[in-house]
């Protein structure tokens, strides 16, 4: 079948802004999607219904098949959530969860406190994106829910420490995908006075959006900074209310009460810590094993950064949540749960994230039809012309942020705009080559964080179990002060070439910005609380 190119035509955007567009005005996600879809999918074909409905049919069939082969990367997506269901809900049934929450009400003391442990938690579980959002969500969710802290604050938690600290992190899926697309851009332009894994590095402080977006979930945590719509969820948290599993018409319920699982009271808080900490090292075990196992295919010496750069990542996910799942029963078995009511807990935890299943295929439906638009190789054509080349790593910045929003991939964005902005340093400025790739990574996380139809963003909907078009309208106000802090770091860095006073001028930028939302949030909820009194 042949589809009409849109490669050099601002049609390209019409899919994605429809889509989200009606998600933000309807809050109906899978209609919205579904329409990009339909849209996309009768411009490639030329409105053309026979044809229409067998693109369509192609692209709901390579979600699950490819190449004649079972699609591996999205099935082991899947099958992850599933097991990470099951093993929450386990956790639920063993009273691992109970427990743990009344052992941190003991050590935490406060809301605050509530929060900074789901930052924490964030920073250190960097292995993957994926994962981080899903595993941290469970951990922090019964401690958040106890001091009430809204669904939509931790989901902003989750999704402003996952996808930072991924990309700033060499041992992480992310830090091998970008180091192998960067070496590759080095050895095209002949540049060899440092390597792949050295440029990456010397590129992390200069991601100005990863740095500082992790600051601001710190500041938001330490100094109660709620300002718009989080606001709104936040004093809706403090009356019990917004603890459900994404519906619009919440009630205050506790986790167990959405499950409809009854907790044991025999739990402990090691029935909780253990499955989760079995989950964490099997993962990160079954990284360096299945690339090690490339390596070996390939006939390469094992070394930590191949092993990551040639890891199967959903395999990995899927044996680790595996052995996380296995880990969650012996609690179970030790306190001589049923079996009946083991059985019936396993169905509703995988039950429990089919509506993120489903969200997810019609993303990567969308994902495909944007593919075949095109649209990211048009964003990408705006660049070029004659601009001043001290101009470019903010304009890039910006760029990949509105392809990265418009596509709803932070990866798909690299793979595009990382050779493109190698190709424009060398034939402009060869000293700006660093900072412009770290302009790409930052505004490629920017539009990410931002896009409600980024999968990242919606397992972080997931992971703190709320709706899915709250997280994004709370979380833009953030992911906006700390794009615009960042547009400060990379005009300077242009200008001056210098990462100490592009830094500098950045932190001043953040510390005004976060003074300004502070003030605002102050303001704001002593006018809720002044019309709640009346």
């Amino acid at each position: 079948m042949n589809i009409v190119d849109f490669s050099h035509s601002s049609v390209s955007l019409l899919p994605p802004l429809v889509a989200l567009g009606l998600a933000i005005l309807t809050r109906r996600v899978l209609l919205s999607l579904g329409m990009g879809v339909v849209l996309g999918a009768l411009l490639l074909t030329d409105f053309s219904f026979s044809h229409t409905a067998s693109y369509v049919g192609s692209i709901v069939k390579g979600l699950f098949i490819d190449d004649g082969a079972i699609n591996s990367w999205n099935m082991s997506i899947v099958a992850f959530l599933i097991l990470l269901g099951m093993t929450t809900a386990l956790l639920t049934l063993s009273g691992g969860t109970r427990a743990f929450a009344e052992w941190a009400q003991t050590r935490i003391k406060s809301k605050r406190g509530s929060k900074l442990l789901a930052a924490f938690l964030g920073v250190f579980i960097f292995v993957d994106d994926y994962f981080n959002s899903l595993a941290v969500g469970a951990i922090a969710r019964p401690v958040t829910d106890r001091y009430y802290v809204s669904r939509a604050k931790l989901a902003y938690i989750l999704d402003s420490t996952a996808a930072p600290m991924c990309v700033l992190m060499p041992a992480s899926s992310w830090g091998a995908y970008i180091i192998t697309i960067i070496g590759g851009i080095l050895v095209s332009h002949g540049i060899t006075e440092y390597s792949a894994l050295s440029a990456f590095m010397q590129l992390a402080p200069m991601n100005f959006y990863a740095v500082f977006a992790l600051l601001m979930v710190f500041a938001v945590a330490w100094f109660q900074i709620d300002v718009g719509p989080m606001l709104k969820q936040e004093l809706a948290a403090s009356h019990g209310h917004g603890f459900d599993e994404g519906d619009d018409d919440s009630q205050a319920k506790d986790l167990n009460d959405e499950l409809e699982i009854e907790e044991s009271q025999n739990g402990r808080v090691a029935d909780l810590v253990m499955p989760i900490v079995a989950l964490i090292a099997a993962t990160f075990f079954f990284l360096i094993f299945t690339g090690y196992q490339a390596l070996a295919a390939d006939g390469v010496a094992f070394n930590l950064l191949g092993a990551f750069e040639n890891t199967d990542v959903g395999t990995s996910l899927c044996y680790g949540g595996l052995i996380g799942l296995i880990a969650a029963l012996i609690p179970v078995i030790r306190q001589g749960i049923p079996a009946s009511q083991v059985m019936h807990t396993l169905w509703i935890g995988a039950k429990s994230m089919f509506g993120a299943i489903l969200i997810l295929l019609f993303a990567w439906s969308i994902g495909s039809v944007i593919g075949d638009m095109a649209t990211g190789k048009y964003l990408s054509t705006l660049v070029q012309g004659n601009i001043n080349p001290v101009l470019l790593p903010v304009i890039l910045f910006l760029l990949a942020g509105v392809m990265a929003f418009s596509t709803g991939t932070s990866w798909g964005t690299f793979g595009i705009m990382l050779p493109i902005a190698g190709d424009l340093a060398a034939a402009t400025e060869i000293s700006l080559m660093l900072p412009m790739l770290a302009a790409v990574l930052a505004g490629s996380v920017f539009g990410d964080h931002c896009s409600p139809i980024s999968d990242t963003t919606i397992l972080s909907s997931t992971g703190a179990r709320c709706h899915h078009i709250d997280h994004v309208s709370t979380q833009l106000p953030y992911a906006l002060s700390v794009a615009l802090v960042s547009s400060v770091g990379f005009l300077v860095l242009g200008f001056t070439d210098s990462l100490a006073v592009s830094f500098l001028a950045a932190t001043l930028a953040f510390i005004i910005v976060c003074s300004i939302l502070g003030w605002m949030s102050r303001r704001r909820l002593s006018s809720a609380t002044h019309a709640n009194m009346l």
